[in-house]
């Protein structure tokens, strides 16, 4: 009996466990059939930016935030809502009758109806306040899909980047291969020792070990740019295959550039648009040393008519100055850390504009330097070696640090590279300029 119940619990966990594993497997397919429709991401910048404008939430956030602030804009222009106010009076007609709610019975019936009037210029200044804030806003949210933008150049220029240094790599160990086989012929001939076989077997462990810390990157720069891009950490990625060019310094004009951060930058049109609503609220403030008027209309019923009018004004008494004056001081020092702001975000800006310029400058400098000079070379010294080596006149480390110069060029040449586009894209960034 024991046997048997054993077996039944075992069938019982096969016949649970199956319909789960087949719901994973359908989804799994599901999810591979679904990615498989979408068009590949990662080859090019312009698709990733797309995707990332309809699918990042933060991005998504932003937005909505700046609807909302839209929609404020009319309400805070608008007239107060009315009010109305019924007025029962001598609900027993002089203890004639019991207690009635019902108008035609009582004595009178008293219907106010009333309107608040702000004073002049109250309505627009409130309205205008409203909207310079929307508009604050809206180059928040300007302003975090260009940071957004400028992340996901950035991951892809390093993905891109990556994937040539690792084919650099690659080559330098495929290279190695080959001196290792040169070492080892001389060796077995007895014109070379057996340490230049095992140096030359170290040096393609070295490179290789290179190769899984560029492939680890790689690993984490994909889950990264899937982050951006609100996709699964695992979500297929292909390689990086294209790059936009980049210009000559000499045809940057630093002074439009300069004119171009102040006119299009989303942080100081954040503080510009700041400073217009408190232009608006201090103006209000002052407005508040008016009264606000109400005006309303009663019609008074008696039995089933209306035979009485009555008209009524009222207005509040702006006494409490000193309330008044603190708040239009208050208002008056908020303009000023406004513009203080926006004055200090100017200056902070530009400068970290020319700094990238003079960093832009320089990799570009230095790339030139090294793809003209350096590199040339460094393959001249590495095939004279090469041939000093094979003939025995210069020994095994002289051609390694040969090599090494070769291949030192060429990362110094790809480092120069990816610094000239992710300085592009920082003064891209600071001029507004997100595609």
């Amino acid at each position: 009996m024991k046997n048997l119940d054993q077996e039944s619990a075992v069938s019982q966990s096969h016949s649970i466990r199956h319909p789960l594993m087949g719901f994973a497997l359908a989804l799994q397919l599901t999810l591979s059939v679904a990615y498989a429709q979408e068009s590949p991401l990662g080859a090019d910048l312009p698709p990733l930016l797309d995707y990332a404008r309809s699918h990042n939430v933060g991005y998504t956030a932003l937005r909505l935030d700046a609807e909302a602030a839209n929609e404020r804009v009319g309400p805070a222009g608008a007239l107060p809502d009315p009010k109305v106010q019924v007025e029962l009076r001598d609900i027993t007609k002089m203890g004639e009758q019991s207690p009635t709610l019902v108008p035609s019975r009582v004595g009178s019936t008293r219907y106010l109806f009333m309107q608040d009037l702000p004073w002049f210029g109250k309505r627009g200044l409130r309205e205008g306040a409203a909207s310079s804030e929307a508009k604050a806003t809206e180059s928040v949210a300007r302003g975090g899909w260009t940071e957004l933008a400028a992340q996901i150049r950035q991951t892809h220029l390093q993905r891109y980047f990556l994937t040539r240094s690792e084919k650099l790599t690659q080559e330098q160990l495929e290279l190695m291969s080959r001196l290792e086989k040169i070492a080892h012929a001389r060796y077995a001939g007895g014109l070379a020792p057996q340490a230049d076989v095992i140096r030359a077997q170290l040096e393609q462990n070295t490179v290789r070990t290179e190769l899984i810390g560029i492939a680890g990157e790689r690993r984490g720069l994909a889950f990264k740019l899937n982050a951006l891009l609100n996709r699964p950490a695992d979500a297929p990625l292909v390689e990086a295959q294209s790059l936009p060019g980049a210009p000559r310094v000499e045809d940057m004009n630093v002074g439009q550039l300069m004119d171009r951060l102040r006119a299009n930058n989303p942080q100081i049109a954040v503080e510009a648009n700041k400073i217009e609503a408190a232009k608006q609220n201090r103006d209000l403030s002052y407005l508040n040393r008016y009264p606000d008027l109400t005006l309303g209309v009663a019609p008074i019923q008696s039995g089933s008519r209306i035979n009485e009018w009555e008209l009524m004004f009222q207005v509040n008494i702006p006494l409490q100055q000193d309330t008044r004056r603190s708040q239009e001081r208050e208002a008056t020092a908020m303009l000023g850390a406004a513009r203080a702001r926006q004055e200090a975000a100017t200056h902070r800006l530009l400068g970290e504009l020319t700094s990238n310029l003079t960093a832009y400058e320089t990799a570009q400098r230095s790339e030139e330097l090294v793809r003209a000079s350096v590199l040339p070379q460094s393959q001249l010294s590495f095939q004279s070696a090469l041939a000093s080596y094979q003939i025995g006149k210069v020994d095994f480390a002289t051609l390694l640090d040969a090599q090494r110069q070769i291949t030192q060029a060429q990362l110094n040449q790809l480092k120069a590279q990816a610094e000239q586009h992710l300085r592009l894209t920082e003064i891209e960034r600071l001029i507004g300029d997100a595609p």
